[in-house]
């Protein structure tokens, strides 16, 4: 069976895809992104709800915010 030229330059491209990639200013913001604003996004949340909410021992009809 042949392999299609399509797919094996696909395979190719993925196996070698750190050869390839560039920094432009969309890969930077991107990466920006991802490293430093979602992690303090969730630090916040997290942070903000600390303590909150305790979900041990709870039975049905139990309210599970603390405050």
């Amino acid at each position: 069976m042949a392999m299609d030229p399509a797919i094996v330059r696909l395979g190719n491209m993925n196996t070698n895809r750190y050869r390839y990639f560039r920094w432009t200013p969309r890969t930077a913001w991107i990466s920006f992104v991802y490293i430093a604003v979602v992690p303090t996004i969730f630090g916040v949340m997290a942070y903000a709800t600390d303590g909150k909410y305790d979900l041990r021992a709870k039975r049905k009809g139990d309210i599970i915010s603390e405050f």
